[in-house]
């Protein structure tokens, strides 16, 4: 086992940009709006780019390899996470998703838990997470009466924020960012409100779902570890995903972990990943899966990475 890295998975979007081209060079033509970079959903599956499996599709691998891969821990029928890069140059829909249980019953999918790393954001950038000053009576007429933008609540945010989007949430991504996010392996979205493009929003669901007393924190402020050669902060903790973020300046030694796969997402920098059956370069906007076996490697350089793996 090694450090896989998977081809690109791009999606044009109507709110998406060109963004991603400031650290990619293989940006394909139109609007680009999210990259799925580890990806096993039947929306769109991985080709590894690297080593053995090249050209081999993730689901191919898991089914060979199994706990090797994946680990004793993690279940081998459904792959948990799915990361991607999001670039808006236009605000995405107001949106919410469903827990397990309500998208199991009413979408025959897992719900979605999320969390969203700024990678670049442009100056006065902002993010929607939750609302203020209403229940759901009062949001639901505002929906009604268009007029939803004055209960949501608005944080500026710059490069390096992080915050943990529950399911039941209100949020939306707005102009002038790009988000790495972890999220749960789900692609169920309900739009409360879309500024007037025509497309589809789902008033019902999206009020079924919405929990009005959430309220999310900047996850960047929770306090560094220092260790001889990196920073490690521990950004979130819940019954789908630990991150932790990685500082690294010099050196960063590790060991995988049998019970479940790790990975790897740089943020910022670049450097390289060693192990005992390859190296591998890496820079700002790779995601970088470690295999449950893979024993020893090292990441070298100075690099952000944000470390992610499924409970």
């Amino acid at each position: 086992m090694y450090p896989i890295k998977f081809e690109n998975i791009y999606f044009e979007k109507i709110w998406g940009g060109r963004g991603l081209e400031s650290f990619r060079s293989e940006l394909p033509e139109g609007m680009i709006g999210e990259s799925w970079d580890i990806a096993c959903h039947p929306n769109g599956t991985s080709v590894v780019s690297n080593g053995k499996f090249k050209g081999e599709s993730f689901e191919k691998i898991i089914e060979k390899y199994g706990e090797e891969l994946l680990g004793t821990k993690i279940n081998k029928e459904y792959f948990p996470l799915l990361v991607k890069l999001i670039d808006s140059r236009e605000k995405l829909s107001v949106q919410v998703h469903p827990g397990d249980e309500y998208a199991r019953i009413h979408e025959n999918q897992y719900g979605k838990t999320e969390a969203w790393y700024v990678v670049d954001a442009k100056p006065d950038a902002y993010l929607i997470v939750g609302t203020r000053d209403c229940d759901k009576a009062t949001f639901e007429k505002a929906i009604e009466e268009g007029n939803v933008e004055k209960y949501l609540n608005k944080i500026k945010v710059k490069k390096g924020d992080c915050f943990l989007i529950n399911s039941g949430l209100v949020h939306a991504i707005c102009e002038g960012v790009i988000i790495a996010e972890i999220q749960q392996n789900s692609d169920v979205t309900y739009r409360v409100y879309d500024y007037g493009r025509p497309r589809e929003i789902h008033v019902e669901k999206s009020l079924d779902v919405i929990d009005f007393n959430l309220q999310c924190k900047n996850l960047s402020n929770n306090k560094a570890e220092t260790y001889e050669g990196y920073k490690k902060t521990y950004l979130c903790e819940n019954e789908y995903f630990h991150i932790e973020k990685l500082d690294i300046d010099k050196s960063f030694k590790d060991i995988s972990n049998e019970e479940r796969f790790y990975i790897y997402t740089v943020v910022d920098g670049e450097g390289k990943i060693t192990s005992e059956n390859a190296d591998l370069n890496i820079t700002k906007g790779d995601s970088i899966f470690i295999p449950a076996y893979m024993g020893k490697y090292e990441i070298q350089g100075n690099i952000v990475v944000v470390k992610s793996y499924a409970i």
